[in-house]
């Protein structure tokens, strides 16, 4: 007995040992389905750029998860919320921006790789400028950012782009979108300290991407609109470059900080009744939702415009959060549930009254 349990051991530790080598040479993953975490079949085109497979990151677990399994539990746990199905003043606005610079690009990825120098598709970084690998959220907090607000220490990735075999970066500092993503603006809370997920996937199909819950608006460029791949051709006039918009789930089951598949302790809200949005009962607590709106300086032929992930529609993106708690909080509550449309600095220049959540040097006054 002793002799087979210790065959059946060395078996297991060789057959992992060679997913592992093959996936460091990008001849097999094991993608992730969206919705479980369940293994599905790659999507085509995608085998060598796969990077997130929720099997390997098992392997080797974040140095926040005490136990392993995937799970990072909220410390405290936020209970005993209730969905706000409740009809607020009618604003127009409930948002504040972050804008922030591209910082780096590498083949890492600190939520789905922990740990794994080299193991993801490269990634574009923005934010926080000490993200790779091994980041926390104490690495994070104690990072620098290129955020204008200090206090925005987040780390923000997606997929490089690429024009043949030539890296492009989004120029200048990039606006990220916090606003309400549910109907009562005013239920909106910060995000906790440390939370972090994935928004879409690089294995998603073209329909899953055009049909993102209606939370993704497409490639755009020149007069072309909601696009599931890359154009073939963008105008190349100078003001011409490519586009998207995708929004986050905004609903936290306020329970875990990361869940194995970086995806399922976020939801989106659902339609209740004619134009209300509000966060279901397994993911009760309303929090900003993000949404990325990238703009990258390419144009004229597309033919040989690429992710690292794939094609178009394998864009995702993936948030850690490491803001100052003070200063989101300050931005939430004086932007979002106040019902303003702010800038970086929480000030909407409609509604002058109001003030600024943030001084001169986008700090805590």
């Amino acid at each position: 007995m002793a002799e087979r349990f210790r065959s059946t051991a060395l078996m297991s530790t060789l057959l992992v040992a060679t997913a592992l080598a093959l996936v460091a040479l990008g001849l097999t993953a094991i993608p992730r389905d969206a919705a479980a975490g369940a293994a599905t079949a790659p999507a085509a085109g995608t085998a060598a750029h796969m990077g997130h497979a929720m099997a390997n990151s098992a392997l080797m677990p974040s140095a926040e998860d005490a136990d392993g399994d995937g799970y990072i539990p909220a410390n405290p746990p936020v209970t005993g919320v209730q969905p706000s199905a409740e009809i607020p003043p009618h604003r127009y606005f409930h948002e504040f921006q972050a804008n922030c610079a591209v910082t780096h690009t590498r083949p890492d990825d600190p939520i789905v790789f922990p740990g794994q120098s080299g193991a993801s598709h490269d990634h574009t970084f923005m934010g926080n400028n000490t993200t790779d690998a091994h980041s926390t959220t104490a690495s994070l907090d104690a990072g620098g950012t290129a955020c204008k607000a200090p206090g925005d220490r987040s780390a923000y990735w997606m997929p490089t782009l690429y024009k043949g075999n030539t890296e492009v970066r989004p120029v200048g500092p990039q606006t990220i979108y916090y606003k309400s993503g549910v109907t009562d603006y005013r239920s909106v809370r910060p995000f906790p300290k440390g939370l972090r997920f994935v928004v879409g996937s690089p294995t998603q199909s073209a329909a899953e991407f055009r049909g993102h819950r209606g939370w993704v608006e497409g490639w755009e460029c020149g007069n072309q609109y909601n696009n599931t791949e890359f154009p073939a051709n963008c105008p190349t006039a100078q003001d011409v470059q490519l586009n998207l918009r995708f929004q986050a789930p905004s609903c936290w089951d306020g329970k875990y900080l990361d869940t194995p598949n970086h995806q399922s302790h976020m939801a989106y809200p659902t339609a209740q009744g004619a134009n209300q949005d509000v966060c279901p009962a397994s993911h009760p607590v309303a929090l900003p939702m993000i949404e990325f709106k990238m703009a990258w300086p390419v144009n004229g032929d597309m033919s040989q415009v690429r992710l690292s992930s794939g094609t178009g529609h394998s864009f995702h993106y993936d948030f850690f959060n490491a803001w100052d708690d003070a200063t989101l909080k300050a931005l939430v509550q004086h932007c979002v549930v106040e019902g303003l449309q702010c800038d970086a600095r929480g000030y909407d220049q409609e509604h002058s009254e109001a003030g600024a959540a943030l001084d001169a040097d986008y700090e805590l006054p």
